[in-house]
């Protein structure tokens, strides 16, 4: 057997030689003196060589261990010379990398298709959260009471929420790890009832009958206040969706319209949301098969074309009064109900559960006699940009096509309920140069 002495002391020669160690193993020195370690061995009745490295940067007890883990993987019935070439293709596995290491590959290959802000958020949450105790070590040291240890000083600053969307993105980290052959634990899977469960879901003051909401909108469309403001109030209870989504509106996102002739047929009128505009679950924002698509009651194009007289020359439907390019504020209707006496009975968020439970509450009423209202529950979801529950991804894509008709049927039903005696929209517009005169 070799000694590390005898390795050294190898000089050059007229050609090239070897010293032979043990087990197949042996030291290559060329004519020039360099020195290369080599292992012999057999497999499928053949002869075979593998190049273990050279010295001194493989040092010969090194030298050793891979030839031993080269006999391994000849007793497994597979070639060394393949596991070599399989590592230099794959790289070193993630088993040995440290988790901050792994994490930013990740989030890097995530970039094209997150928006910029999402992505901002995921990398600033590891960064303060996650990478100042888990960050330095390697993936394989991290388990689950760690990784526990870690989530629960999140929690404990009352942040549960943002505890369990951590732990999601160390899940994926694991995940696209052991997806190039790590083979690791994923410290991250089944720790959910070891979590503070999330605070339940914040109700919003609605309004839930139907005589109440024709109230409000009287005492809405005779409100002091911007016609703007009074129409996007309007248009926000006729499709009962998200306030960010109604503000930010453009015109661009409404077909089936025809804008210069008031008379014409508008029972095709669509309002499409763009799938980045829509607080859905993150792997569907980026898939334009997953933009909602919101019939418009002829009600809402009413309102529409009423607006369109004053904000027509800006891209966005309800731009704010001091500037065309940005949307009316934030809390332009929640102040307008409160200044008509709403203040806890009723906010803009609160349409959603208007709509849901009253039409809901009329399907059960009629379940009876139309089957078409099995299915109705579930539309009335789609309509609130909700996926239902048990439906997945690739049902939801054919589902938001398939009940298109019903989706408009019920969006007419909601508007005629809520608009009776309401205001004409055009009188909403006319109202402030009436005061004028």
């Amino acid at each position: 057997m070799l000694t590390d002495k005898a390795v050294r002391a190898a000089a050059a020669r007229d050609k090239a030689y070897k010293l032979t160690d043990s087990r197949g193993l042996y030291l290559h020195v060329s004519g020039k003196g360099h020195k290369s370690w080599r292992y012999k061995y057999r497999f499928e009745k053949k002869e075979r060589l593998l190049t273990l490295g050279t010295y001194p940067e493989v040092s010969l007890a090194e030298a050793r261990e891979k030839r031993d883990e080269a006999k391994k993987i000849l007793r497994e019935g597979r070639d060394p010379r393949h596991a070599v070439k399989r590592g230099r293709l794959v790289g070193e596995e993630g088993a040995s990398k440290t988790f901050e290491v792994v994490a930013r590959e990740w989030h890097g290959l995530q970039l094209g298709r997150w928006k910029p802000v999402h992505a901002n958020d995921v990398i600033t949450s590891l960064e303060r959260d996650i990478f100042p105790d888990l960050g330095s070590m390697p993936l394989a040291d991290i388990d689950k009471p760690l990784l526990l240890a870690v989530l629960r000083k999140v929690e404990n600053r009352g942040a549960i929420e943002t505890a369990r969307r951590l732990k999601q993105r160390v899940a994926a980290v694991y995940r696209y790890a052991n997806a190039k052959g790590a083979k690791l634990e994923n410290p991250a899977t089944e720790i959910n009832d070891a979590l503070k469960p999330l605070p339940p879901a914040k109700r919003y003051p609605a309004l839930l009958s139907v005589p109440a909401i024709r109230d409000l909108m009287a005492d809405i469309d005779r409100a002091g206040a911007s016609p703007v403001n009074r129409l996007a109030a309007r248009v926000l209870a006729l499709t009962a969706q998200r306030p960010g989504m109604v503000r930010f509106m453009e015109w661009a996102d409404i077909t089936g319209v025809d804008w210069a002739s008031p008379e014409a047929d508008s029972s095709d009128a669509l309002w499409t949301v763009p799938a980045e505009k829509i607080k859905q679950e993150l792997h569907l924002r980026s898939d334009e098969a997953f933009s909602h698509p919101i019939p418009l009651s002829r009600q809402a194009v009413e309102a529409l074309r009423a607006v369109r007289w004053l904000t027509g020359r800006s891209p966005l439907v309800f731009p704010g009064a001091r500037s065309g390019l940005k949307p009316i504020s934030e809390n332009a209707i929640g102040y307008l109900y409160n200044r008509e006496g709403y203040k806890g009975r009723h906010v803009p968020h609160g349409w959603r559960s208007s709509f849901s439970t009253i039409m809901n509450e009329q399907a059960e009423r009629e379940l009876g006699s139309d089957v078409r209202l099995l299915a109705d529950r579930m539309i009335i979801d789609l309509m609130l940009a909700h996926t239902p529950k048990g439906m997945s991804a690739s049902e939801l894509r054919y589902n938001r096509a398939a009940y298109k008709p019903r989706r408009r049927e019920l969006a007419q039903r909601w508007a005629d309920m809520i608009m009776e005696g309401a205001m004409p929209p055009e009188e909403i517009v006319d109202s402030p140069r009436r005061k004028r005169r």
